[in-house]
C-alpha cells in the first residue's frame, strides 16, 4: 500500500475505529432494509437466451394457438377408477380446482367423449361422458384406454391412474408488456430508438419487472392452494403434482428450503473448524461479523437493484462466505504469526503491519478473482452474466468489509493476552514440503498423469439437463415425475411445427354449391383444407414421431384422425367426409382436438411432443435434430417448413451455449489472470508458472465430472470459474511471500519450507475451514447443490495441494527468481 494511501487508511481505520464501525453498522440497517427485497427467481424466462430467436416464435406460436400455462396431475386411487365412488370423487376434485384462481379448466377422463357405438357421422354436441350415471363403464374404460387421443394423455394404458389437466389463464399483461418490449428491442436493433421510444422502452422494462415479482408471488400462491387442495384428497389415492410451472416453483422451494436448513449448519461447522484451529472466542467471531456485514450489504444491493437470484446465481452467498472467511483467516494467521515471533513489539504496531502487509496479497487475489468470475460475463447467457457481474461486487464487498472491520473491531477491543509459540511448523503443511522435497521432479510427473486423465474425463463430459435429476429418488417430485413418464407419457414437451406446401381443393366450385358448405360466402371455406391427402401425411407424421423411442406421448391432430379412422370402421375417410365432419364437430371438441394442433389460416400444423425425462441415455440434442432432419427427409419438408419451439428446445439451446461459452470462458479467465500475474509479479515465467496449478485445478474438476458422469448444465457451467477463482487465491498468496522471502533465504527449497510453514498455515486453515463448512451440503435433497458443495470443497483441496506441491516444484525446477546464492538446509533425499 503506498504511503499517501495507506496514512490516509490508518488514519481511518487505526485512529478512528468508532467512526468505521459505526459507518458500517449504518451500511448494514441501510442494506438490511433493502434486503426485503431480495427474490429468487427460477421462471423459465431466466433460464433462457433473450436474444434466442426461438423465443420470439416460441411466443408467436403459444398466441397462433391459444397455448397456455398449465400443470398436470396424476391421481391413482387404491380403489377401481372406474368405479362410480372413485369418479365421483374425482369429479368433487375437478370441482375444487375450477375455484382456484386462474386455473381456467380441468380436462380429464371425466370430460372426455365415450362415443360408445356412436357413427362418426353421428358425433354431436350432446356427447356421453363418464358423468352420465347410466353409462357402461367397463366398455367406456376400454374405450378411453384404447383411444389414441386420450390414452397416456389423461389416462394410463392399465386404466389405473387418471391425469388432470389443469389449464391456467393467460396473463394478458405480461404477454402484452413482453410483445411491446420485443418490438422495441428488435427496432433497436435495426436502427437507433427516438427519445420517447428509448423511455418508453426503458418504463415497458421496469413495467414487465415489476409485473414479474407479482406474477411469480400468484403463481406460488396458486401452486400452493393447489396443492392444499389435492392434499384433501390423498386418502385412499396417490396423487401427483406436474408440469414446467410446478418445477419452476419447486426450484425455487428447494433453493429456499437449502439456504435457510443448511446456512445454520454451515455456519456452525464453520464455527467449530475456526475454534478448533485458533481456539480463541475472537478468532470465530470476527470472520463470522465480517462474513455477515458483507452478506447483508451484498444482499440489500441486491434488492436495491431488482437483481433477482436464479438457480444459476443460488450460491452466490456461499461462495461470498468462501471469499470473505479466506480474507479474515490470512489476517488472522498474519497477525498471530507477527505476535509469536514478535514479542517485544505493541499491539497497535503489529496489528497495522499485519494488515498493511497483507494487503497487498489479498488485493492481488481479490482482484484475479473477480476476473475469474468477471470471466463469466462474455458467456452470452443472461444468468450466467448476472452471476458474474454479482460475484464481482461481493468480491469488492468482502474485501472491504474484511480491511475495515476486522483491524477495527481489533483496535477496539482488548488486545489478547495469550502467549503464542514461536514455532510455526504444521505437520500436514511441513508434511507437502518434505514430499516435494524427496520427490523433486517426480512431482511434475504426478500431475502430467493428473493431466491425462483430467483430459480423458473431459472427452466424456457431456452437455445436458435432466430435470428429475436435479432430485433425490425419495423427494416427491422424482417420484412424480418418474410416474408421469411411466404412465402418463411424460411431463416436459416440445412442439414441432410444420409449414405445409400449398396445393389446389380437390373439389371445385360446382360440387361446393351443392353441398352447401364450400360457398365463398357461407364462411366454411375451411371445410376443404382437410382433404384426405394432407390428412394422411399429418397422420403419418404423428406416427413418425410417436415411433420414437425416446418420445414420450405425441399431441397433435394425428390422434384424431386415427380416431376417427376407428370410429369410421377402421377405413379411410376422403375429403368430403372431412369437410362433413369438420362442419359437425362439436365447438367444445374443435378447441380441445383441433384449434391447438391446426391453424388452417397459416396452412400449419403443430405436434406436442412429451419427453421421458427419466430415459437412460437421453440426448435431447441429438434427439431434437434426429426428429427435425427426419421430417423433412421423410415427408420431403424443406428446412425452413420445420421447425422445433417449446421451453426444452429453447432451453437446449442454452445448453448448446453453454459448452461453447465454458471454452470461451474459460480461455478469457486464463489470458486475463495471466495478464493479471504479469502485472503483479513483473515476469513473464512467473505469470506462466502461476497459471499452470490453476488450469489443472480447473481441468481436474471438469474431468472428475465427465469421469461421475455430471453434466455440464446452467448448474455447473460456474464450477470452472469457482475452482480458478479458489485456486487464484492459494497461488497469489504463496506466491508474494515465496518472493518476499527467497532474498532472505537464497535458496529455493528454504524458501519453500518456510512458507509452508507461514502462508500455508493460513491456506490450510482457510480451505478446511471452506471444506468443513461446504461438505454439510451433501445432505440436501437438491442435487445441484451437493454437487455445487462437493465440488466445491474438491476444488479447495485441489488448488491448496497444487499450491503446496507443483507450484514451489515449478519455482525450484525453473527458478525465475534468479539462481540461488546459498545451499539448502534441507537434504533431498
Amino acid at each position: 500500500m503506498s504511503s499517501p494511501i495507506a496514512r490516509i487508511y490508518s488514519s481511518l481505520v487505526f485512529n478512528r475505529p468508532y467512526l468505521v464501525v459505526i459507518f458500517l453498522l449504518l451500511l448494514v440497517g441501510f442494506f438490511g432494509w433493502q434486503a426485503q427485497y431480495f427474490r429468487l427467481d427460477a421462471s423459465a424466462d431466466s433460464l433462457l437466451l433473450e436474444d434466442d430467436p426461438d423465443l420470439e416464435f416460441s411466443r408467436e406460436i403459444n398466441v397462433r394457438y391459444g397455448i397456455r400455462e398449465s400443470v398436470t396431475i396424476a391421481y391413482t386411487p387404491v380403489a377401481d377408477l372406474f368405479s362410480r365412488r372413485e369418479l365421483n370423487k374425482l369429479g368433487a376434485l375437478r370441482e375444487e380446482l375450477l375455484q382456484i384462481d386462474r386455473v381456467e379448466s380441468v380436462d380429464s377422463i371425466l370430460n372426455v367423449p365415450i362415443f360408445e357405438d356412436t357413427p362418426l357421422t353421428g358425433i354431436s354436441e350432446n356427447y356421453l361422458t363418464l358423468m352420465d350415471q347410466d353409462i357402461d363403464l367397463v366398455s367406456a374404460r376400454e374405450e378411453v384406454t384404447s383411444s389414441p387421443v386420450f390414452r397416456n394423455a389423461v389416462i394410463s394404458p392399465d386404466g389405473k391412474t387418471a391425469g388432470m389437466l389443469l389449464s391456467l389463464s393467460i396473463d394478458q399483461i405480461a404477454r402484452e408488456l413482453i410483445g411491446r418490449r420485443t418490438e422495441l428491442r428488435n427496432q433497436a436493433r435495426v436502427a437507433a430508438l427516438t427519445a420517447e421510444e428509448a423511455s418508453e422502452l426503458a418504463q415497458v422494462e421496469a413495467d414487465y419487472a415489476a409485473h414479474s415479482v407479482l406474477a411469480a408471488d400468484r403463481q406460488h400462491e396458486n401452486i400452493s392452494v393447489i396443492r392444499e387442495t389435492l392434499e384433501r384428497y390423498r386418502d385412499g389415492a396417490q396423487i401427483y403434482l406436474g408440469g414446467a410451472p410446478m418445477i419452476a416453483d419447486d426450484l425455487v422451494t428447494f433453493v429456499q428450503g437449502d439456504l435457510s436448513s443448511f446456512s445454520f449448519a454451515v455456519v456452525i461447522l464453520i464455527i467449530f473448524a475456526l475454534g478448533l484451529i485458533f481456539r480463541k472466542l475472537r478468532w470465530v467471531a470476527l470472520p463470522l461479523a465480517c462474513c455477515a456485514v458483507a452478506g447483508v450489504i451484498m444482499v440489500g444491493v441486491l434488492g436495491l437493484m431488482d437483481w433477482r437470484v436464479t438457480v444459476v446465481s443460488s450460491n452466490f452467498i456461499s461462495l461470498l462466505l468462501i471469499i470473505t472467511i479466506s480474507l479474515t483467516v490470512h489476517l488472522t494467521v498474519r497477525y498471530r504469526e507477527l505476535r509469536a515471533t514478535r514479542h517485544f513489539s505493541n499491539h497497535d504496531k503489529l496489528l497495522r503491519h499485519a494488515i498493511l502487509s497483507m494487503f497487498r496479497p489479498c488485493l492481488y487475489t481479490a482482484l484475479t478473482t473477480a476476473v475469474a468470475f468477471g470471466s463469466l460475463i462474455v458467456s452470452g447467457i443472461l444468468p450466467i452474466i448476472t452471476f458474474g457481474w454479482m460475484m464481482m461486487m461481493g468480491v469488492a464487498t468482502a474485501l472491504i468489509v474484511a480491511f475495515t472491520l476486522f483491524p477495527a473491531i481489533l483496535s477496539i477491543i482488548k488486545k489478547d493476552e495469550s502467549k503464542l509459540s514461536s514455532k510455526l511448523r504444521l505437520n500436514l503443511t511441513s508434511g507437502l514440503a518434505r514430499a516435494t522435497d524427496r520427490l523433486n521432479n517426480k512431482v511434475l510427473f504426478i500431475y502430467l498423469a493428473v493431466v491425462l486423465v483430467s483430459g480423458i474425463g473431459l472427452a466424456q463430459l457431456r452437455v445436458e439437463n435432466s430435470f428429475i435429476d436435479y432430485f433425490r429418488e425419495s423427494t416427491e417430485i422424482y417420484q412424480g415425475m418418474s410416474l408421469f413418464d411411466e404412465k402418463l407419457g411424460g411431463t416436459l414437451s416440445f412442439d414441432v411445427v410444420v409449414d405445409l406446401p400449398e396445393a389446389e381443393d380437390e373439389f371445385d366450385a360446382g360440387f361446393d354449391d351443392g353441398f352447401g358448405f364450400g360457398d365463398a360466402d357461407s364462411g366454411n371455406d375451411d371445410a376443404y383444407w382437410f382433404t384426405a391427402p394432407k390428412m394422411d401425411q399429418v397422420k403419418s407424421i404423428h406416427q413418425y414421431l410417436d415411433n420414437d423411442s425416446q418420445t414420450g406421448k405425441v399431441l397433435s391432430f394425428g390422434s384424431v384422425i386415427e380416431l376417427a379412422e376407428k370410429l369410421n370402421g377402421n377405413q379411410s375417410i376422403d375429403g368430403l367426409l372431412w369437410a362433413v365432419l369438420y362442419n359437425r364437430i362439436p365447438e367444445t371438441l374443435k378447441n380441445t382436438v383441433l384449434n391447438p394442433f391446426v391453424s388452417i389460416a397459416d396452412n400449419q400444423l403443430r405436434f406436442n411432443v412429451r419427453v421421458i425425462e427419466s430415459a437412460e441415455n437421453l440426448n435431447r440434442n441429438e434427439l431434437l435434430q434426429r426428429l427435425e432432419a427426419g421430417i423433412e427427409s421423410e415427408f420431403g419438408f424443406a428446412d425452413e417448413d420445420v421447425q422445433l419451439t417449446g421451453i426444452l428446445v429453447m432451453y437446449n439451446n442454452v445448453l448448446q451455449s453453454l459448452f461453447q461459452s465454458q471454452i470461451l470462458t474459460l480461455g478469457v479467465v486464463m489470458l486475463a489472470i495471466m495478464m493479471m500475474f504479469l502485472l503483479l509479479f513483473r515476469s513473464f515465467m512467473i505469470a506462466l508458472i502461476c497459471i499452470i496449478p490453476n488450469a489443472i485445478a480447473a481441468g481436474f474438476v471438469l474431468g472428475i465430472m465427465g469421469w461421475l458422469g455430471i453434466p455440464l448444465d446452467i448448474m455447473t457451467i460456474t464450477i470452472a470459474a469457482i475452482s480458478v477463482g479458489i485456486g487464484v487465491d492459494n497461488t497469489i498468496h504463496y506466491m508474494h511471500r515465496f518472493k518476499r522471502e527467497f532474498p532472505r533465504f537464497g535458496n529455493y527449497r528454504d524458501t519453500m519450507y518456510f512458507c509452508h510453514n507461514s502462508i500455508g498455515r493460513a491456506m490450510y486453515f482457510t480451505s478446511m475451514t471452506i471444506v468443513a463448512g461446504f461438505s454439510i451440503l451433501a445432505l440436501s435433497n437438491f442435487i445441484p447443490t451437493i454437487v455445487f458443495g462437493l465440488l466445491t470443497s474438491l476444488a479447495m483441496l485441489v488448488a491448496l495441494i497444487g499450491s503446496l506441491t507443483l507450484l514451489p516444484q515449478l519455482l525450484t525446477t525453473f527458478k525465475p527468481l534468479g539462481v540461488e546464492t546459498a545451499e539448502s538446509s534441507h537434504a533431498t533425499a
